[in-house]
């Protein structure tokens, strides 16, 4: 992979104010009442370049609308071009559980690859939400928020320049906001501070190590696909332009007037992300707990004794009314609140010599042995296609919030909440390196990072 430090643009905040006003998060935690209020917070928030609203500006193709609003901003001084390309160094502060964390990444220009060439996915995508981005794309021809994307630094070399480069005076120093950044987990808000690294020696220096190594996309599958269809689209116009050039003017090749064709160094060809190290002691990394409805009395009703035949069950009384908010035991696949009123029921692998049926013998044989072990496999191929095929209209949401979770099945909306156990960063790198992928909505990096702190220009 190729990563490269870039001329960023980033608010001036003498217009702006407290930057902490015009970050919002990525599009897609983003809750219609959320949407609403970013919209209220500041006139300049991000979300209206992120995720414009339908219903909150005035009638209008939405995406053309964020294109205006980012020129009007580039025109006016709210928005700035760097005067020189820099890697930008990220602490993400918050709190998570009661503890104060710091996540540290550097925020980068990536050469777009196709998957499986330096950078690796590790879960499905869904169409749609590739659609979507791909419109706001093509019309602003920016990236506003970084994808996040993890590397390996076993040999400490990108750390000690980062720890020196954060003891220069911070281009950007946000006040803590609490408003909701998504998940339910905000409990004690976000801030951020971010350095530019000018330096050619340490740019280089980065560069090179850097671009070395593989990548594994944490956050962002949606908008890297729709980058890489971005890049095909693009360098179709310039050949297609080029081949015009050409038709019209073939007097020209060779000459000081010829047309040029497309170079390796378009800005198009890259997009933006914030690489962290996996062993970074802010990674935090949390599970989408399932809620389930649309099951039959009468399935719901034998489910218990289905379960048997894969797991040995283990009931759990609810403390408080509610789960431990420590989560699962480590040694189980996963749990279910709903099917015994007043308790947690704990799934555990039964063992192989036990009488049941062998989960491996149900998993998918064209499946990686780390993607046969994780919760969410187990959960999607055993139990909603395997014990709840009888149930055609399976709803599903999801939900990181345990809390929420209980509610939901306490107030009767949801009939199953099927709880996870956090998926470690190194359960992700295997599955990538299997050349595999989690199904959708695996793993929920937390927390999300903001839209508007840099802004990666596509021209």
């Amino acid at each position: 992979m190729e990563v490269s430090p870039f001329r960023g643009i980033c608010y001036n905040q003498r217009i702006v104010g407290d930057l902490a006003r015009a970050l919002c998060p990525p599009y897609d935690v983003i809750t219609p009442e959320q949407q609403k209020l970013y919209y209220e917070e500041n006139s300049y928030n991000a979300i209206r370049l992120e995720f414009p609203a339908e219903s909150l500006e005035p009638t209008g193709d939405r995406y053309q609308r964020a294109a205006i609003t980012f020129q009007q901003w580039l025109k006016h001084g709210v928005l700035q071009l760097d005067s020189v390309s820099s890697f930008y160094l990220h602490d993400h502060r918050f709190e998570y559980s009661g503890e104060k964390k710091v996540r540290r990444g550097l925020i980068a220009r990536v050469k777009l690859e196709p998957w499986g060439s330096g950078i690796y996915p590790h879960e499905e995508t869904f169409p749609k939400a590739k659609s979507d981005r791909l419109h706001l794309m093509r019309a602003c021809r920016a990236n506003f928020s970084p994808l996040l994307s993890l590397y390996h630094d076993s040999e400490q070399k990108v750390a000690p320049i980062l720890s020196e480069a954060s003891r220069a005076k911070p281009m950007i120093e946000t006040s803590v906001l609490s408003l909701s950044t998504g998940g339910g987990q905000d409990e004690g808000g976000e801030a951020h501070t971010l350095w530019a690294i000018t330096d050619p020696d340490i740019k280089r220096e980065l560069s090179q190590f850097l671009s070395s190594q593989p990548l594994y996309i944490a956050d962002g599958h949606h908008r890297y696909e729709t980058a890489l269809n971005y890049q095909q689209e693009r360098a179709q116009e310039q050949s297609d332009s080029f081949a015009s050039s050409v038709i019209a003017s073939p007097d020209l090749i060779g000459t000081k007037q010829s047309p040029t064709p497309m170079k390796s160094g378009e800005a198009f060809q890259y997009v933006m992300m914030e690489l962290v190290d996996f062993s970074d002691p802010g990674l935090v990394v949390l599970p989408l707990h399932r809620l389930v409805r649309g099951i039959a009395p009468s399935i719901l009703g034998g489910l218990e004794d289905q379960l048997r035949s894969f797991f040995v069950l283990e009931s759990v009384p609810l403390k408080a009314g509610s789960p431990d908010s420590s989560g699962l035991p480590a040694d189980s696949c996963l749990g279910i609140l709903g099917l015994q009123p007043g308790s947690l029921v704990v799934l555990r692998r039964r063992h192989p010599d036990s009488i049941g049926v062998s989960l491996e013998a149900m998993m998918p044989g064209n499946r990686s042995q780390a993607y046969r072990e994780f919760g969410v496999s187990i959960l999607n191929h055993i139990i909603l296609d395997k014990v709840l095929s009888g149930a055609k209209d399976l709803d599903v949401a999801y939900t990181v919030d345990l809390k929420e979770a209980y509610q939901q099945i306490k107030e009767g909306k949801y009939q199953l909440a099927f709880l996870l156990n956090p998926p470690q960063p190194e359960m992700v790198k295997a599955v990538a390196d299997a050349q595999d992928r989690m199904p959708s909505k695996s793993t929920y990096f937390y927390p999300k990072l903001p839209a508007g702190l840099i802004v990666n220009p596509l021209d």
